[in-house]
């Protein structure tokens, strides 16, 4: 299936030896690259480029199976195994780049080419999962898979295989396999329309202010908003246009601006307005609307469940996770649930009381949020985010992620000039090891733009694999981080802070993975796992001796005060309730939708969503961190019955970086080690709650995290 993406293809490595230049009048994707580690071209490549490329190399893909399938040999583990594992070569080269711009560079014509190639991949990708003479031969090599002699790594990789093919619909008979390619195709198209209406919704509001406006916004702020205005300015030609942008203010349904506009302006009225617009994103009856789009997602995947055997698509799903059942996810969420919303009830109460001697005449509602929680944190802990924000310059938290995976395995770190990227604010960096030995480039692409979808994520350009020779990967973080005013640097948020922590814990999973074969290499494990690395790197963030090693006053140098330091750790558990309540909130929406039987009618999306977030008693002031229409983790990525897989994670990591704590040093040498060899460098090579317990010496407790997060009782 297209979700699973179980053929190698995708993985697989490109190669990087320079041979040749590249020739302008041939397609960049059909000819060597001779940039350093075989960074792809990107100013060669141009965007009638890649549906020739696609073509071909679905074309050579599908000569290769063929070949496969053709060899007159006994199927063994190296002619048809291992085989696959090198098909589809081109296939990659050009799916890597396009999945990559088409999220963090778009253009309408990239868009376009999504929707016509999503069926086209879908179709390709049917065509070998399905095919019976690949299956009958891969299906031979795993009937004697006790008598081969097999590595741990090739029978783990042998047993995926196999199974990835039955997950896929190969035991099906004909009118099944039909329905599965069907299915997928719709789900697939429906998955990208959804993506780039969420995108269209997102760019699609502005809240456009004049200076009279601005009550209660620091200057950084109104700067932001300023040079926001100013560059829509430069961008349209009618004097019209021109005029509603000059001298004005921008604020616009992105984090990056939002959630400060939220925290500072005493504008209640336009608070409710921005807010609002996040919250309507997809719901707004136009032609971007989402609502029939995720109910038909849905109800599409309930009914591919059905024909593959499972009771609904969670179930099917989460066969393949830590968590196996629904049951158990749910069982998970609800042991945080009902702590995290009383911990929020409170934390309303805290705000109204803030609200009431102040005064004001209002019930505190979702978009007092940010304004009077923080209000509470500097009564309470006399900690403000605006005296934080100085001493977090993008540059410097980037130094500090690079110190710390510097001391915890030596890695070192060199900034490259001379490669041209595919966006002017993209940054790459060689990374070596500790004996200087080449480990991968890493590419950091961080400010929030108009053709970037939200959020932040971790992918990869090329992969790792020992299989032909030693290649090494070229990994990218994507961030949504306000971009510099003037000539002050990017100044980060604590939360920005530990988000961009978070996703070089993705990227050294994938720049530290060593494994055989590229489709088990980084994050290629089970949704609920593939987490732990990120969040475990999040620790580090708010360790004073890490803290103080990056955190430098943008103007004087001068490093974090320790008294600042003290507040920010004892204001950790503060707003938990709000943050676990949102989250699990989400979490458990998705699950709903994922747990619908296929004989279910199609659901109206806001009645079905009111109907879940009512039953398990979610409170008016907080609406879950996704809400259908705009939740692209399930309906347009890869997280359709996963998004729990943050919590199940941070079981994991807060336990695992427990360790650290038990030994005395958050650098501890021989931890530092195990870790690198047992979770980062594995990729899938082992089960999942295996590599867990050769690092920790047993199975998870759910303790650390219910301390870590202040939901076990102690004050926040």
């Amino acid at each position: 299936m297209k979700e699973l993406l179980i053929i190698a293809g995708i993985f697989l490595i490109i190669s990087c030896e320079q041979k040749t230049k590249i020739d302008p009048t041939i397609n960049p994707f059909l000819q060597e690259w001779t940039n350093p580690y075989g960074v792809p071209p990107f100013t060669a490549i141009k965007n009638e480029h890649y549906m020739p490329a696609f073509k071909k190399g679905m074309e050579e893909n599908l000569a290769e199976i063929d070949l496969i399938i053709n060899n007159v040999e006994t199927p063994t583990f190296s002619n048809t195994i291992e085989e696959l594992e090198r098909t589809g070569k081109l296939l990659s080269k050009v799916q890597r780049v396009f999945s990559n711009l088409s999220s963090s560079n778009t253009n309408p014509q990239l868009q376009e080419l999504q929707r016509e190639l999503s069926p086209m991949l879908s179709a390709h990708y049917d065509k070998i999962a399905l095919n019976e003479d690949l299956f009958k031969r891969v299906d031979a090599v795993w009937n004697q898979r006790e008598n081969l002699g097999l590595t741990k790594e090739q029978e783990k990789l042998l047993n995926d295989r196999h199974k990835q093919f039955v997950r896929s619909g190969a035991l099906l008979n004909d009118t099944e396999k039909k329905q599965i390619t069907e299915l997928n195709s719709k789900i697939s198209q429906l998955s990208t329309e959804f993506g780039q209406n969420l995108l269209a919704e997102t760019n699609g509001f502005e809240l456009i202010l004049d200076e009279s406006d601005l009550d209660g916004l620091s200057d950084d702020i109104i700067s932001a908003a300023s040079e926001a205005a100013s560059q829509k300015l430069n961008k349209v030609e009618s004097e019209t246009e021109k005029e509603k942008y000059k001298d004005k203010y921008v604020f616009t349904p992105h984090r990056s601006s939002m959630y400060p506009f939220l925290t500072e302006s005493t504008r209640r009225d336009l608070r409710e307005i921005l807010y609002k617009s996040y919250i309507m994103r997809g719901d707004n009856n136009n032609e971007t609307d989402n609502k029939k789009i995720n109910a038909q997602i849905a109800k599409l995947r309930a009914e591919r469940a059905k024909i593959m055997g499972y009771k609904t698509h969670a179930h099917f799903i989460l066969e393949e996770n830590m968590l196996k059942t629904p049951e158990e996810v749910y069982e998970l969420l609800i042991q945080l649930w009902e702590p995290a919303l009383e911990r929020a009830k409170a934390e309303v109460a805290d705000m109204q009381m803030v609200a009431d001697n102040e005064g004001q005449n209002f019930k505190i509602a979702a978009w007092d949020w940010w304004q009077y929680s923080e209000k509470v944190r500097k009564e309470k802990y006399d900690l403000d985010e605006s005296a934080i924000k100085p001493y977090m310059s993008l540059d410097n938290v980037i130094q500090g992620v690079f110190n710390t995976t510097n001391k915890l395995w030596g890695l070192n770190f060199k900034e490259i000039f001379d490669i041209d990227l595919y966006h002017p604010d993209a940054r790459v960096w060689e990374v070596t090891d500790k004996d200087g030995s080449h480990l991968a480039l890493f590419i950091g692409d961080y400010f929030t733009r108009s053709n970037k979808r939200g959020g932040a994520w971790m992918s990869s350009f090329k992969s790792q694999s020992n299989l032909d020779g030693t290649e090494r990967p070229i990994v990218v973080n994507v961030c949504n981080f306000p971009a510099p005013v003037g000539d002050n640097p990017s100044l980060l948020s604590f939360e920005n802070v530990v988000t961009l922590f978070h996703e070089f814990g993705h990227a050294m999973h994938g720049i530290l993975t060593n494994v055989t074969y590229p489709s088990m290499a980084g994050t290629s494990g089970p949704r609920d796992f593939i987490e732990l690395p990120s969040q475990l790197l999040e620790h580090w963030a708010s360790e004073p001796e890490v803290l103080k090693s990056f955190a430098k006053h943008y103007e004087t140098g001068e490093s974090i005060p320790d008294e600042l330091i003290e507040k920010i750790l004892k204001a950790s558990k503060f707003n938990q309730g709000f943050i676990n309540t949102e989250y699990l909130a989400a979490s458990l929406l998705d699950m709903d939708w994922h747990t619908i039987s296929y004989t279910d009618p199609l659901k109206d999306s806001n009645e079905f969503e009111k109907v879940s977030l009512e039953k398990i008693g979610l409170i008016d002031e907080i609406a879950p961190r996704y809400r259908s229409t705009y939740f692209a983790h399930i309906f347009s990525g890869g997280y359709s019955s996963g998004y729990y897989s943050y919590v199940h994670a941070a079981v994991l990591d807060s336990d695992g970086f427990e360790a650290f704590k038990e030994a005395g040093d958050v650098f501890d040498p021989e931890l530092s080690t195990k870790l690198r060899k047992t979770i980062y460098e594995k990729g899938a090579t082992e089960e999942a709650m295996d590599l867990f317990v050769n690092f920790r010496g047993r199975k998870p407790i759910i303790a650390p995290l219910l301390k870590v997060r202040g939901l076990d009782g102690s004050s926040g």
